[in-house]
């Protein structure tokens, strides 16, 4: 034991001299593992902490409370806690060891050897002997956090106190201001009012926590506490609503910072009234209605802003919840007295005058009263219903109809959304508070669906009926169907207008009643669909036939009413490109290629947005839809030699690749599986019954391939894109697949179009993404040296085999394929060609850009962070090249690789590097691609977005040179170029300094004088905008 007291006695001489962490933490390990205790710290203490000299007292209690600190809790025994509570309250008597006494008390009060028998000593040593004004922040806050602890352990000894803590505990924490304190007191002040009697205290407790209202801390930049003000604000808020004897007091302060406070201050009052109502209870409420009233509906009426507006709405039910809340629900309409009643005949006084711009505020708050309770929500109904159909049956008031049925649209949505939040359950028995007034409703209504003027406001009134639950019958549903398809049969300007809120309607009736949709409306637009295309100089009537297609797009997307489009809009296709043998074929074919254009891209945008809407159907059309589809555009190429029609047109095959794609995409991996054999047995085998079920008898003369066929090419990589990872392909060697229909793509040949080529590369791509194959070394080992490296072949082959070389190069770097560095890497080796290095160039951005094929929803493999991983390691190349004036050649390629490479990813990748990048970004500008200027105007365009710093203003003078001679159509043909460069000189004053733009402001006036007269509209218009903000 000797050993051990020496040992600790060496520790504490040790650090006495030195203060350093190690004696500290091995004081801490011989307490812990029983080579000393704490009586020997103190004991080896004991000269220091009863010296006469301030320093070594003070440093003397600093060592033994930095040991308990870190003590484990069952080192310390009772006694030992008794005895160090009674010394460290002690030593709050001497304030030279005020500060270290306090830490120690921190930490021995949260030891379960600490019991309730410390806690008086405690708190009359801290309320006797801390002078909160004289301390620093951090040392107030051990006062706090003692505080905080024993009230958390020994509530009940304190409440034992009361009115001896409360009174000592007000004085100890009047005044105190910073922010991390106060969230302590406030948590300590909230159990107080809460569990404490504080009746001799109410106006005492009020004091020290409204005075802190409302909050206006605003933490400062990089805040290393990380409290922010709405921290500090909802823990006041605890604090005002803990207890109703706060009422009387808070109301006054509450109604004198609603009238004189700031924006921000009436937000934060009137937030704190809702919270507080429900506490401070009805009858105090109920006595001060009137002035609330009066003060809450100034902030509606005449609203510093909208969002002040809306709480001042929710500050107003919260008022009439808190004073009708004990009212019983069945009472009559006639029972409510008070504010409700006072505050309903106030506001429907003012919609006598339904046009006047108080009568907006004045529904608002008769809507707000909806949301309150039953009772005064049947109330306002029963009051505001009858006189706005009164008021719109009168005849002095027909121009006003319009507003005042913007009104009631207003209070039945009110009605619908009130019900909704007081359905608890899925009980039946909660009663529609319109359901009285709904016969006079639907009645004006519908008069009114017959005025243009009123038609819009009248369709809200619908909609607001027919999405309220248990309503309007079916009967009444189906004559609201009727009365909207009048409105879709009507030709006029107007009507056209009305149709968005009419559709809008009928796809609300839909989720209720679909059988009138079906029943009536379907068969209506597809009546009013022209059977044959419209003439060429038909104008109005291809208007009108879009219309109803875009009808039909936005109606038919419930399963029921999707079947019946594909049926319908399927059938009128094969009738349009297919005409029967009695119909001449039109010498103009291109009325019918766009008629039936926009009915496939009906089918494909509908079937888009059921996809948006998770609907479970769409993949059961690869049953349907998808072999119809097939076997239109197959029967169409099969005949084509005999026939010219019109389903051989490529932009129609495109969008029919499209919505096939979307269907496969949809659907299961075991489903995709049978697809794609059937798929592969038409387009290898020449099986095409297999996949094109339909209309047309394809013909058996005829032989189907893809050599022949070529554009249904489309309808293959279409298919073949969005299979699933686990889908195999039906063909005996996968790499000698890929490449035959690679060497396909790339033939010579006047009959294969780019969008042939385009189409079956991205399908390339595709597969490679989800599987591996040797086709990867032969593209590096064959097709590289053959087909691109190869400098005696033609130019255009060569360019032609650049972009198959990316598009595998995209598939490989998505799935962190292992050579995919390999494949970006050899086009490095092409920038001193002449003949194809502007291209290799411009492929380091066609590599990283998103695009649509390789994506989730096509199932694709996409690893994390590819993009990242691939500007990490090609960007510094790009850029030492860039800079490098030894060979100009390449250098120049290096800038074009550049600009494509920063143009095609997020600014986050590059913008670390934007010192040593707008340099050569700006050499960019005058590269003769107008297309690689625009993207390099686009990137100065979202470096300038956000919160970046000024970094190009050492480079201002040349950007407004550069970007000046852009702008000109003089010097800049392209219309693109100059309207980018005018929006990025317009953004340049908000993002560079006035010392550096002003040199140059009247150069820059001067200049824009010139593009203002540009013979584009688009150009004049951010010419405009960007001479405003340079003359500024």
């Amino acid at each position: 034991m000797a050993s051990a007291s020496d040992s600790t006695e060496r520790l504490v001489r040790t650090w006495m001299a030195s203060e350093r962490e190690e004696e500290i933490v091995k004081a801490v390990s011989e307490i812990s593992n029983g080579s000393t205790s704490l009586l020997n710290v103190v004991k080896a203490l004991g000269e220091y902490l009863t010296s006469e000299e301030d320093a070594l007292r003070t440093k003397g209690v600093e060592f033994l409370s930095a040991v308990l600190g870190r003590c484990p809790p069952e080192k310390l025994n009772r006694q030992a806690a008794r005895v160090l509570t009674s010394f460290y309250c002690s030593k709050l008597e001497d304030s030279e060891t005020v500060v270290p006494a306090l830490k120690g008390l921190v930490s021995l009060t949260k030891m379960p050897s600490s019991t309730s028998e410390d806690v008086p000593s405690i708190l009359d040593a801290i309320f006797t002997h801390i002078k909160m004004k004289g301390l620093v922040q951090s040392v107030r806050f051990f006062v706090f956090t003692i505080i905080d602890t024993l009230m958390a352990r020994h509530r009940q000894v304190i409440k034992d106190m009361n009115d001896s803590f409360l009174g000592r505990y007000i004085a100890l924490v009047d005044g105190e201001k910073d922010p991390r304190n106060l969230l302590v007191a406030f948590a300590i002040d909230r159990v107080l009012l809460i569990e404490f009697d504080i009746n001799n205290f109410i106006e005492s407790l009020f004091n020290i926590t409204f005075c802190y209202f409302p909050i206006t801390f605003r933490p400062p930049p990089n805040d290393p506490y990380g409290i922010t003000t709405d921290d500090l604000r909802q823990a006041l808020r605890k604090c005002l609503n803990s207890t109703p004897a706060f009422g009387p007091l808070a109301i006054p302060v509450f109604l004198e910072k609603l009238a004189a406070g700031s924006p921000t201050t009436k937000r934060d009052t009137l937030e704190s009234m809702s919270v507080c109502f429900p506490v401070y209870g009805s009858a105090l409420a109920r006595s001060h209605a009137r002035k609330l009233w009066n003060s809450l509906k100034l902030e509606i009426f005449q609203p510093t802003d909208s969002i002040t507006e809306e709480f001042a709405l929710k500050t107003t039910q919260d008022l009439v919840k808190t004073i009708y809340t004990s009212q019983t629900a069945d009472g009559t309409d006639n029972d409510i007295e008070g504010l409700a009643r006072d505050a309903c005949e106030e506001c429907i006084a003012i919609l006598r005058e339904p046009e006047k711009s108080q009568a907006k505020p004045a529904i608002k708050i008769l809507c707000a009263f909806m949301s309150t309770t039953p009772s005064v929500s049947r109330y306002t109904v029963a009051q505001t219903a009858p006189y706005l159909v009164k008021l719109y049956a009168h005849p002095d008031n027909v121009a006003a109809r319009p507003s005042i049925l913007l009104l009631l649209s207003d209070l039945i949505a009110a009605a619908r959304d009130s019900m909704a939040a007081n359905k608890v359950d899925d009980s039946d028995s909660l009663e529609t508070p319109l359901s009285p007034y709904k016969d006079e409703i639907l009645s004006i209504v519908s008069s009114a669906l017959k005025v243009s003027s009123s038609r819009d406001p009248a369709l809200a009134c619908l909609l607001g009926l027919v999405s309220t639950e248990k309503l309007v019958s079916d009967e009444e549903l189906g004559f609201i169907v009727h009365s909207v398809d009048e409105i879709l049969l009507e030709e006029s300007d107007e009507a056209e207008e009305t149709n968005a809120p009419a559709l809008q309607l009928l796809v609300t009736i839909s989720q209720k009643a679909v059988h009138h949709i079906k029943e009536q409306t379907l068969p209506l637009l597809f009546s009013m669909l022209p059977e044959d295309a419209p003439a060429r100089d038909a104008a109005l009537d291809r208007a009108r036939a879009w219309r109803i297609l875009s009808a039909l797009n936005t109606v038919c997307r419930p399963l029921e009413l999707f079947e019946t489009l594909v049926i319908r809009l399927t059938t009128r296709l094969d009738l349009l490109c297919v005409p029967s043998e009695t119909v001449p074929l039109p010498a103009d074919r291109e009325p019918r290629v766009a008629y039936a254009h926009s009915i496939l891209i009906t089918l494909h945008q509908t079937l888009l947005a059921k996809v948006d809407d998770g609907h479970a159907d769409v993949a059961k059309y690869i049953e349907t839809l998808v072999p119809r589809l097939f076997n239109l555009f197959i029967y169409s190429a099969l005949v084509s030699n005999e026939v010219n029609l019109i389903a051989t047109d490529i932009r129609l095959i495109t969008v029919a690749g499209q919505t096939i794609g979307t269907v496969v995409q949809n659907t299961a991996a075991q489903r995709q599986d049978s697809f794609i054999q059937a798929l592969f047995a038409a387009y290898i085998d020449g099986d095409i019954n297999r996949i094109a079920e339909g209309y047309h008898r394809l013909p058996t003369t005829n032989s189907f391939s893809p050599l022949n066929q070529r554009n249904l090419v489309i309808l293959m990589a279409s298919a073949v894109v969005p299979l699933h990872k686990e889908i195999q392909l039906p063909v005996s060697n996968l790499s000698v697949f890929l490449g035959n229909i690679l060497t396909w793509s790339l033939a010579e040949v006047e009959a294969v179009v780019d969008l042939q080529r385009e189409s079956t590369w991205k399908m390339i791509s595709a597969i490679l993404n989800k599987h591996a194959s040797f086709f990867i070394e032969n593209m590096l080992h064959e097709f590289w040296p053959r087909h691109i490296a190869d400098r005696s072949a033609s130019a255009e082959s060569r360019n032609r085999a650049i972009r198959p070389w990316v598009w595998i190069s995209k598939a490989l770097l998505v799935c962190n394929h292992a050579q995919a560095s390999q494949f970006a890497d050899v086009m490095f080796l092409l920038f001193d060609d002449e003949d194809i290095k502007w291209n290799a160039a411009k492929s380091f951005g066609d590599i990283v850009r998103t695009d649509t094929i390789l994506t989730k929803q096509n199932h694709a493999s996409i690893k994390m962070l590819y993009a990242q991983r691939f500007v990490g390691r090609t960007l510094p190349r790009i850029i030492d090249g860039a800079k490098d004036p030894s060979e100009p050649g390449k250098q120049l390629s290096y800038l074009v690789a550049l600009t494509s490479l920063i143009s095609s990813i997020p600014k986050a990748l590059y913008f670390h590097e934007m010192a040593t990048l707008i340099p050569l970004l700006v050499r960019g500008l005058d590269l003769p691609d107008h297309d690689i200027r625009c993207q390099v105007i686009d990137t100065f365009l979202a470096v300038a977005e956000g919160d970046s710093p000024d970094i190009v203003s050492d480079h201002a003078p040349s950007l407004i040179t550069t970007m000046l001679k852009n702008s000109s159509v003089e010097n800049m043909p392209s219309v693109k170029v100059r309207v980018s460069a005018l929006r990025y000189l317009g953004v340049l004053p908000s993002i560079v300094r006035y010392d550096v733009l002003h040199p140059l402001k009247a150069t820059v006036i001067k200049q824009l004088a010139v593009s203002l007269d540009d013979p584009k509209r688009a150009v004049r218009k951010e010419a405009v905008d960007a001479r405003f903000k340079s003359s500024g």
